[in-house]
């Protein structure tokens, strides 16, 4: 018997398989096509589902005996189908500039504050109830024949299924989910025009949905018997992937985007969270929360950097058999240490990470990113290390804001790609003054949704005996004094770099 975690991303999915003792089989990716102009941002779904169907084919064509498949997806983007779900217009992306004045009328109508005690969120129409209030009022035609309203996770489930359910984390990006009783808020839905019957019913973390339909096991080629789970917001289900269930545990998501994630043993003080645009977000163990702590560009500037600087260097690794990060990672070495300087050290430079614009605690999308102290001398190891030091200053103005709002982490796991790299894990040990454990996992999406699907259909006991089973420590870096000594003398004017940089660049 198999378990298998499905992961909806804004550019692709994926479907990773385990056996009952939690080793990886095999995975499977299919992209899909985003629309972006200036009037919005949208992706079609029906690709997305196609998507879906493929890469669930090509697992079942290996692994016929999958039992389950637990569906985590990212969050915000909604679409609306008629009663039999299917698609009535494009899905509305989360960086859609639409819904800006609708989110307005709410913040009239209920008050910032008490917007954020229901939803544990900072209005922004980044959100996607102000964006439905928007088609509502431009789309009439299509808000009339709307018997839906589904985020990524739930159309699909309800695809597979003929279910309509969400999950508690998925549902609290909407703007329109209480966070306190855990259901659909009638006063959010109430101001803003929209009936509650068109949400899907949420439910915990981790429910299973039932079979899939007829059509789906032809389609997909599994069996009748496949159950489909509700998992959770990606980050979420990456919490659950990478261990952290206890307040005294936050992930580190080294990916594309990098994302600091800590838990909460009690609901946190909307007010405390509000002024650093920290969103409360329901964990899967009930009564926990978790916050999002992030930046755009963690992984995706490390990759900006070697893409575009790094040309020469490319090639240089490939006749050493390294990879471009590990040869620019020993080229800076080596060159601080001809020079008489330390290797571990601040480098000398600043970069703000803003090459996508700012998240928390800024969420400014117009904010530029920018180096500083660069020489004729500087080499492109000096800005790759640069970067890397940039994003890790950000994550740190990240992490000493929730710790003021009642985060208490005491450890770091840490997931994606950048966790395989000891120079970045020392280097954020040392800036943050914890251990930081870098875990195998790369995709804790499908790793924490795989885990919960498990549970839900008896493959594990629980969370205890998945995680036993599941989540891989490879290496632990302790933080070092002296050098976290360092990094705060230089953060101390890394933190007036967004608003000098940003008075220029408006």
């Amino acid at each position: 018997m198999k378990i298998a975690g499905l992961d909806i991303g804004t550019t692709g999915c994926k479907l990773t398989v385990f056996d009952e003792g939690g080793s990886e089989l095999g995975k499977s990716y299919r992209d899909y096509p985003v629309q972006r102009n200036v009037g919005g941002h949208e992706i079609d779904v029906e690709a997305l589902m196609e998507g879906v169907f493929a890469v669930i084919s090509d697992m079942a064509q290996k692994f016929p005996d999958i039992a389950g498949i637990g569906v985590t997806s990212f969050g915000e983007t909604f679409v609306m189908t008629d009663e039999d779900g299917n698609p009535l217009a494009p899905a509305m992306l989360y960086t859609d500039p639409r819904g800006k004045e609708e989110c307005l009328e709410l913040v009239e109508k209920l008050g910032p504050e008490k917007i954020a005690r229901i939803t544990g969120i900072t209005a922004h129409e980044m959100y996607g109830l102000p964006k439905i209030m928007w088609r509502k009022k431009h789309d009439p035609e299509i808000f009339e024949k709307t018997g839906h309203i589904l985020q990524m996770e739930d159309y699909v489930v309800f695809s597979l299924t003929g279910n309509a359910q969400i999950d508690y984390s998925l549902a609290s990006r909407s703007m329109a989910f209480d966070i306190n009783n855990l259901c659909w808020s009638d006063e959010m839905l109430d101001a803003a025009g929209i009936d509650k019957a068109l949400f899907s019913k949420p439910v915990p973390t981790g429910t299973d949905a039932g079979v899939i339909t007829d059509r789906a096991a032809k389609r997909t080629g599994l069996s009748k018997n496949t159950h489909i789970v509700s998992i959770a917001h990606d980050q979420v289900a990456a919490c659950v992937g990478a261990g952290a269930f206890d307040e005294n545990v936050a992930v580190d998501g080294a990916g594309t985007v990098q994302c600091l994630t800590p838990v909460f043993d009690g609901m946190p003080e909307a007010e405390k969270m509000m002024p650093g645009k920290y969103v409360i977000v329901p964990h899967v163990i009930r009564g926990k929360y978790v916050t999002y702590a992030f930046s755009y560009t963690g992984g995706a500037l490390i990759q900006w950097c070697t893409s575009n600087l790094a040309k020469r260097e490319k090639e240089l690794a490939k006749a050493k058999s390294l990879s471009v990060n590990e040869y620019l990672e020993k080229d800076y070495s080596y060159n601080r240490q001809s020079l008489g300087l330390d290797p571990d050290g601040p480098s000398g430079m600043l970069v703000l990470p803003h090459f996508a614009g700012a998240a928390t605690p800024y969420m400014d999308m117009g904010s530029k990113g920018a180096i500083l102290g660069l020489t004729t001398d500087s080499k492109v190891s000096d800005i790759y290390r640069a970067c890397m030091e940039g994003v890790t200053y950000e994550m740190y103005l990240n992490y000493r804001n929730v710790v003021n709002a009642g985060a208490k982490p005491e450890i770091i796991h840490a997931t994606g790609g950048g966790a395989h790299s000891a120079v970045w894990m020392q280097m954020k040990a040392d800036m943050l003054g914890l251990p930081v454990i870098a875990l195998s996992t790369v995709d804790a999406g499908t790793v924490g949704s795989a885990m919960l699907t498990g549970i839900a259909i008896d493959v594990f006991k629980d969370l205890e005996e998945a995680t036993g089973k599941m989540v891989e420590k490879i290496n632990t870096y302790e933080p070092r004094a002296e050098y976290h000594e360092k990094y705060m003398e230089v953060f101390g004017r890394y933190r007036k770099l967004y608003d000098a940089v940003r008075d220029l660049m408006s």
